[in-house]
């Protein structure tokens, strides 16, 4: 195992050190949201869906492509590259799954056309002084099981095809040059975070011994803990994801050999058996597992 662990005092977002300051998945201080801030200078990235990955079966929830969005690196990045794995929740039943492929978490219908890229994703020098000429790639989330589900559902008309989105995303990318990465960074936050835990071994995977390759999760450590109303929310919630979307099959054998696939949907169980260099953010009181968790049992 190669895992380097900190705990912040924080705000328990989506958050980047850029410059020593903390930033928030948008790339601002705090909570702000982006319309909140002057943007004519905001690098907007557009968005390209993935043309062979229907013919894998790699579709959002409502079988619509996959995307992401790509700004090449230059200069002395040219070779490096950073991938973030968007978060946005999970959908644990039919009905949440029915509703999130109305939305941009279910569907590429409903995605941004452009995104903003900031922070960790930012081209400025002084915002991002570690990636800003690195190949920066944020790969949309639209399956609501952290790029890990593995089934269907014909009667709803849901597709769960998490991995093989993964699986095409990396195929898409080693082609537009991945391949030949000097060095390269598998990144995610919040249920991107548990993704890029769950594929970090598998990302490793897809580059020569030569190539130095890191994960780092950012807020995903989510924890198989008792709430404070004595439940089991966060468990009850992972149970239901996995259970319907068929995620076990796509789990780790050195975890599922000894414990239940729920359990290891939990980082708690699956980092110590990650090769790959790992690297974890999050914050040391979780706003939102504090303040969510015990009003979400579903």
């Amino acid at each position: 195992m190669s895992v380097m662990a900190v705990g912040v005092v924080a705000v328990a977002w989506c958050l980047f050190f850029v410059n020593g300051h903390v930033l928030g998945e948008d790339g601002f201080q705090g909570l702000l949201d982006l319309e909140d801030i002057p943007s004519p200078n905001l690098l907007m990235v557009g968005l390209t869906l993935i043309p062979g990955a229907a013919a894998k079966g790699a579709v959002c929830l409502d079988g619509t492509l996959p995307g992401y969005h790509f700004h090449p690196g230059f200069g002395s990045g040219a070779n490096s590259w950073l991938i973030q794995l968007e978060g946005g929740g999970w959908c644990n039943s039919i009905r949440s799954c029915v509703f999130r492929k109305t939305t941009r978490r279910g569907s590429s219908k409903y995605m941004e056309k452009t995104l903003a890229f900031t922070g960790i994703l930012s081209n400025k020098a002084e915002e991002n002084p570690d990636f800003f000429n690195w190949n920066r790639v944020k790969l949309r989330y639209c399956d609501g099981a952290s790029f890990s589900g593995e089934g269907q559902n014909k009667a709803n008309g849901l597709y769960f095809r998490g991995q093989r989105i993964f699986e095409a995303g990396m195929e898409e990318l080693m082609s537009k040059g991945m391949k030949n990465a000097d060095q390269a960074l598998l990144s995610g936050c919040s249920a991107g975070g548990l993704a890029s835990i769950v594929h970090c071994d598998e990302f490793g995977g897809l580059f020569p011994k030569t190539t130095k390759v890191k994960c780092l999760s950012d807020a995903g450590l989510f924890l198989d803990a008792t709430d404070v109303a004595g439940g089991h929310t966060m468990r009850n919630l992972y149970a239901g994801v996995v259970s319907l979307q068929g995620v076990e099959k796509n789990l780790p054998s050195t975890c599922t050999n000894r414990l239940d696939p729920t359990s290891c949907f939990f980082p708690e169980n699956l980092i110590d058996n990650i090769k790959t260099p790992l690297f974890l953010l999050n914050a040391a009181y979780d706003a939102w597992q504090v303040t969510s968790i015990p009003n979400n049992v579903k």
